[in-house]
């Protein structure tokens, strides 16, 4: 997945012109090659507020891996989610530069930590999976995507003759994308509003993105009411 996997898909569905090629978040297509993605902010949202409820100062800590649209959906969310808790949270953020490296992301925890980011500096909050055998007293849940109706759904159209590189929008639904194995130490009121809100978001009935939001320099990025 991501951005800088997007040209070598293309080559090699170039050499492979009778396989179908489906790629994550990507943006480029041909006659084999689609991309899909899915509302991953939407987990980073209820993220945020679970952050914003568990720590013991205003500061949270996000170790980000490159600065790309998906990313800063991300890091924009969590930070939403946070206020809508806490409207004193301040997110800090360090940058690993890769999308996979454990060394790098310690180093960027470790930064955080000196920075008094209190939810990286004990507890934490995984990506992709509750990572329980990396901090098994301290996880506070994980952000988990599930793909497995999306990808049933790509392969039934490949056995029905139906498929077509039209990009697809896999979050239709925000059962796709979950906090999972929440702390049993998360607040109850806390832990019922993110439960409520999960339960909106999955009925289209509320956006994180929606206004008034504002930049971190004070501007108006989006309206109230849009």
């Amino acid at each position: 997945t991501s951005f800088g996997y997007m040209n070598s898909v293309m080559k090699v569905a170039k050499q492979f012109p009778n396989v179908y090629f489906e790629h994550a978040t990507g943006y480029k297509t041909s006659k084999n090659v689609k991309n899909y993605t899915a509302r991953f902010y939407e987990g980073r949202y209820l993220a945020g507020m679970l952050a914003a409820a568990t720590t013991k100062t205003n500061i949270l800590g996000y170790v980000a891996a490159l600065p790309l649209p998906e990313v800063f959906q991300g890091i924009n969310a969590y930070t939403l989610g946070a206020r809508a808790v806490n409207p004193n949270i301040e997110v800090r953020v360090v940058w690993t530069s890769s999308w996979y490296d454990p060394g790098k992301a310690a180093d960027a925890t470790k930064a955080l930590i000196g920075m008094k980011a209190a939810v990286i500096k004990v507890p934490v909050i995984s990506y992709n999976s509750a990572m329980h055998k990396a901090a098994p007293t301290m996880l506070l849940a994980g952000v988990v995507h599930r793909w497995e109706e999306y990808y049933t759904n790509e392969i039934q159209k490949v056995l029905d003759g139906k498929w077509d590189n039209t990009p697809g929008w896999g979050g239709a639904n925000v059962h796709m994308i979950e906090l999972a194995d929440m702390t049993p130490k998360a607040p109850e009121n806390v832990a019922a509003r993110i439960k409520a809100t999960y339960a909106k978001l999955e009925k289209g009935e509320f956006h994180p993105f929606t206004g008034p939001v504002v930049s971190n320099e004070g501007k108006v990025m989006i309206p109230e009411g849009k």
